[in-house]
């Protein structure tokens, strides 16, 4: 399916240089930032208190957290919670207040603005659990790397793995920093927001890699360029299709979807908007770099022997 189809191939590798000086000038920008600024982590990796509630109706949030906020505890989370009438509290470690001194002071103020509210359960979580999710989620994103460097590998060649995986992880760290730059809180769903979208340009790369293998086997007097530039121009319409709607739906969780979901969304909309270039113009021009010939994609047909012809 196609919206159009552009005759003429749009010369990108002209302007591939360029492509990738921007690139390496944001990713050293964004390393920068995770250097000088760090990520602002949220209450899953620093630990705090966990304070699950319960309502005789269905939760009103934007009151829970206007109450919760006059208590100025810090930065805090609201998210629903199983049913409606249940949401759970997520509070940072405050020194010198322990867990039950905390949920005293949200529930007073929360039965102050609705007394129908009842407290669940209390929990604490150490800073050393925050420390666990953040080793196994950085290792979850290693693990994803090499799957992806092994897949392509076997799948097409190794200057497309080596290719994809540095455009990908160009990817990831320009998110980090963006989260780095504005100090927007870095939670476990915005982890699996950056895994997603690892997985999300791996599927553009392949696309685009499938293409240029495809297009060394039908355009054999054809340069190196000139099969890439067909490449990527013969699958824009695909990539607008495919990325406008995915990002429509992403933007309609970060405006409709609530604040647990605002920063998940975010990352997600930083994320594919950067996958899409990485994919055509980096991982391309990377793969160009590298001397990627059709002998290294295409296998010569094999002459037929005197063992193999038939006797009459």
């Amino acid at each position: 399916m196609e919206f159009f189809r552009i005759k003429r191939d749009i010369p990108f590798m002209r302007h591939a240089l360029a492509f990738n000086v921007i690139s390496v000038v944001t990713f050293l920008l964004a390393v920068i930032l995770l250097a000088t600024r760090g990520l602002n982590f949220g209450v899953d990796f620093r630990g705090g208190t966990v304070i699950e509630v319960q309502y005789a109706h269905a939760v009103d949030f934007n009151r829970v957290r206007a109450a919760v906020d006059k208590l100025q505890l810090g930065e805090f989370s609201v998210q629903a919670f199983g049913r409606s009438d249940t949401a759970l509290i997520r509070l940072p470690l405050k020194e010198g207040v322990s867990s039950a001194q905390l949920s005293e002071r949200v529930m007073n103020a929360l039965k102050a603005d609705d007394p129908s509210v009842t407290q669940q359960r209390v929990e604490f979580v150490g800073p050393q659990v925050g420390k666990e999710l953040y080793e196994n989620g950085a290792l979850a994103l290693l693990l994803v790397c090499f799957g992806i460097v092994a897949y392509l590998a076997m799948r097409f060649e190794w200057r497309f793995a080596v290719a994809t995986i540095a455009a990908n992880l160009h990817d990831v760290v320009i998110i980090l920093g963006f989260f780095a730059l504005f100090q927007w809180e870095f939670s476990l769903p915005v982890l699996a927001a950056v895994l997603a979208v690892l997985g999300y340009s791996v599927n553009e790369s392949v696309v685009i890699a499938d293409r240029i293998r495809e297009n060394f086997r039908k355009m054999r007097k054809a340069s190196v360029t000139t099969v890439i530039n067909n490449g990527i121009t013969s699958t824009i319409s695909r990539t607008i299709i495919t990325h406008g709607s995915t990002l429509m739906m992403v933007m309609s969780i970060y405006f409709f979807g609530g604040e647990t979901l605002h920063h998940f969304a975010l990352a997600l909309a930083i994320g594919i908007c950067f996958g899409i270039y990485s994919s055509a113009l980096v991982m391309a021009a990377l793969v160009m770099w590298m001397g990627v010939s059709r002998e290294d994609l295409v296998k010569p047909e094999r002459k037929a022997s005197s063992a193999d012809k038939v006797l009459p």
